[in-house]
């Protein structure tokens, strides 16, 4: 799903001086949205010496755009994906728990149907997952479930603080190409990768949504059904974000105003209290889609890898540790 922006102010890069890691320790990772920067943290923790370079900053990404509500969407194959989305739920549950800077609330809410179905594809990933017994007009029924939702004002930069506090750095640099001087690079470039790893199959996906008020939404809503109009309310502590669009091969970043009318009425419907919320904000944000997320080991020359991890379609936030868990082992098991 898609976010508002993390905040005005860029964050500087970080670095901190820390004894020099063997050549097989160190890790290059390309691109700072949600995705590098989970791998980033990912490796560090594991102990490698991780420096990520990005043309954009965290603040200017396609995830800082995101509603960033925990739900599998737009991204295959689905048991990678429900496993992946496994292992990002509990690692959001614990910092909802445990670390509130983080911006990570556990929230409760529903999918809606249309048509009365069986479960969700990736119901084996949420715990708690149970048949929503009153659904709103127009509506079958659904699931409901707790699920994390990440403000990305506050997730982005933490995700930097902590890079920085295990001795990674974060650094502003325009590539023309995939460096080829890194033993161990990951490539974590989303849409990018069309260019940089000349990846075709990866593909815009527009959305736009709208940030309002909070006036006391407590619960989430999400209707995927219309594969071209999904609908959700999502809430965070001081904000509502409400979307949005799945409009495919289109890059127009510019909002709709047509469309932004669409999208309140229709969350008006599902909650009330927005028809009258003030509008903070319009975004727009191009998913970086795929037939399959590229969650794999290339071999280059001897005693070099690239480990490619993108296109993750609107589920960058929501499978973004399970891919990292994978783009470490793959890193381990080159490094030995």
């Amino acid at each position: 799903m898609a976010t508002e922006p993390v905040t005005e102010r860029v964050p500087e890069p970080v670095s901190t001086t820390t004894t020099p890691s063997p050549q097989g320790r160190r890790v290059l990772v390309v691109g700072a949205g949600v995705v590098g920067l989970t791998c980033a943290v990912a490796l560090a923790e594991d102990g490698f010496e991780v420096n990520v370079v990005a043309r954009d900053l965290p603040p200017e990404t396609t995830s800082s755009v995101a509603a960033a509500l925990w739900f599998p969407y737009r991204a295959l194959p689905q048991d990678r994906v429900t496993a992946w989305a496994a292992t990002s739920y509990d690692r959001f549950a614990r910092l909802a728990r445990e670390d509130e800077s983080a911006g990570v609330d556990l929230v409760p809410g529903a999918e809606l149907v249309r048509t009365p179905g069986g479960e969700p594809w990736w119901a084996a990933a949420v715990p708690g997952l149970r048949t929503l017994t009153d659904p709103p007009d127009g509506y079958a029924g659904g699931w409901e479930f707790q699920a994390p939702v990440v403000d990305t004002g506050s997730y982005l930069p933490w995700l930097v603080a902590r890079l920085g506090a295990l001795g990674g750095t974060l650094t502003r640099q325009a590539l023309p190409a995939l460096p080829d001087n890194a033993p161990i690079l990951v490539n974590c470039t989303g849409l990018a990768a069309r260019a940089l790893a000349r990846d075709r199959s990866v593909t815009p996906v527009r959305g736009q949504l709208v940030v309002l008020d909070q006036v006391g939404v407590t619960r989430w809503w999400a209707d995927d059904t219309e594969p071209e109009r999904p609908l959700y309310v999502v809430p965070r502590r001081r904000s509502v974000v409400v979307g949005g669009t799945a409009e495919p091969d289109d890059w127009d970043t510019r909002p709709r105003p047509e469309t932004t009318r669409d999208l309140l009425a229709a969350a008006a419907r599902l909650e009330p209290a927005l028809a009258h919320a003030r509008v903070l904000r319009e975004r727009v944000g191009l998913r970086p889609a795929r037939p399959s997320v590229r969650v794999e080991a290339q071999a280059s020359e001897p005693g070099r890898m690239v480990v490619h991890c993108y296109g993750h379609g609107g589920s960058g936030v929501t499978v973004s540790w399970g891919c990292a868990a994978e783009v470490v082992g793959l890193v381990r098991a080159h490094v030995g």
